[in-house]
């Protein structure tokens, strides 16, 4: 019986535990300030493995060592003005080996840097330490100090290890998003420089977003009941940001003249129906209608398929971005002599007639930053204005102003 009700708490221990790393997951993936980050892994990571503390070492590249970014149980002040040497340290033996290390009498560890423990006059007995790993480099180590009740083990190693690699990932994502806005405030003059760090930040984020979908599809796998809704919502937003990913890619490739075509003969139709059948689930989570308004005798054009559809996709997100619950959305086609015409018209918010151009310039936002309800980045029409013009299209948007809907239309030639 004793033996049993062990095994269950045992249990329900480690399930609170996945909890925890799942809603770690979640938090790590919606935030992109270093310092709330930082702060929110230190806090889980000594509630985690129920310690006195926890902190987390970055690697000072310019300066060859590690110091402390972020500490629980301290003063985290007095720590980040302490730097740890990379020999003589168990933190820089971990960083430099690679691997995690249990020290259960830290004082008898000649390896053990005292300097730190004085300055802070904090005690330390027993310590887990884990790398941060991104990619093929470590970034940094993972510390927990003083277990409360008994030793680390094997078991703590294999929840701070998982803990350690969310960190690095959302440490680095953090990181590449400040050096963007340090970035962007550098390349307004020159387009080539932006559109290289796009194509840069594109690249970079495309692994660490993998080691993310892969965790969390792990979570979802292992998981159930709230859980495993934790976990669909680190997918959700995964795919959400890997989508933007593909546009910064695709917008790169525009700008630099590199998108590559590749044109054969297609209906109108089909473009517009595949466009529809992506954007199904989004337009019904809104309760949005799609009405159809192109007959069934096929009208050719002559388009990459894929690239045209992506096209198309971006009109129909934007009238799904800015339309009311409840309300149509018309998807329509025409032939015109030599030309085909397709549309899509919406009912929300609709342009002011002296923006009408605007919205097909890059990052560009009808409403004002602080006060934004409708998401976006602003680049949708933009690529989807690229792509048009580049297989000798064209595009614009119609509206009578605000409150009165929007229609975006696009012309492509006729195939023979």
């Amino acid at each position: 019986m004793t033996t049993t009700t062990g095994r269950l708490r045992d249990l329900e221990g480690r399930q609170q535990q996945l909890l925890r790393l799942v809603e770690l997951s979640v938090t790590l993936n919606s935030t992109l300030n270093l310092d709330e980050l930082l702060q929110t892994i230190t806090a889980t990571a000594t509630e985690l493995l129920d310690c006195e503390a926890s902190s987390i070492l970055l690697y000072d590249e310019k300066n060859p060592r590690l110091y402390f970014a972020a500490s629980t149980g301290t003063d985290p002040g007095k720590l980040a003005e302490i730097p740890v040497p990379m020999e003589g340290s168990i933190a820089g033996t971990i960083f430099r080996t690679n691997q995690p290390m249990i020290l259960n009498n830290v004082e008898q560890d000649p390896r053990h840097y005292s300097n730190v423990s004085d300055q802070v006059k904090f005690k330390i007995k027993t310590l887990l330490g884990v790398p941060m790993p991104i990619k093929d480099r470590t970034v940094g180590v993972l510390e927990a100090v003083n277990k409360r009740n008994g030793v680390f083990a094997d078991r703590d190693v294999a929840i701070l290890s998982v803990t350690a690699a969310h960190a690095a990932i959302a440490i680095n994502n953090a990181r590449l998003l400040k050096a963007t806005q340090q970035a962007l405030e550098k390349v307004k003059e020159t387009n080539s420089i932006k559109s290289h760090f796009l194509a840069l930040a594109s690249h970079e984020l495309r692994t660490p977003l993998g080691i993310i979908i892969g965790y969390a599809t792990f979570l979802q796998e292992e998981a159930q009941g709230e859980l495993s809704d934790h976990a669909q919502q680190v997918l959700n937003a995964a795919s959400q940001m890997r989508s933007l990913l593909d546009q910064m890619n695709n917008l790169t490739l525009l700008q630099a003249d590199e998108m590559e075509m590749r044109n054969q003969r297609i209906s109108i139709q089909d473009i517009l129906n595949l466009a529809c059948d992506e954007i199904m689930y989004s337009a019904a989570r809104r309760n949005l209608g799609l009405t159809y308004a192109f007959g069934d005798d096929p009208i050719y054009i002559n388009v990459d398929p894929e690239k045209t559809t992506l096209a198309i996709v971006n009109l129909l997100n934007n009238a799904i971005r800015f339309s009311p619950e409840g309300s149509q959305i018309v998807i329509g086609a025409i032939e015109q002599e030599k030309n085909v015409m397709a549309w899509v018209q919406d009912h929300g918010i609709g342009i002011p007639t002296d923006k009408l151009q605007k919205v097909f310039e890059e990052f560009y936002q009808i409403e004002p930053p602080n006060t934004r309800r409708y998401g976006g980045v602003g680049i949708g029409l933009t690529i989807a204005k690229g792509i048009i013009e580049i297989q000798g299209g064209k595009i614009w948007a119609e509206s009578e102003g605000a409150g009165n809907g929007t229609t975006l239309k696009v012309v492509l030639p006729k195939a023979d």
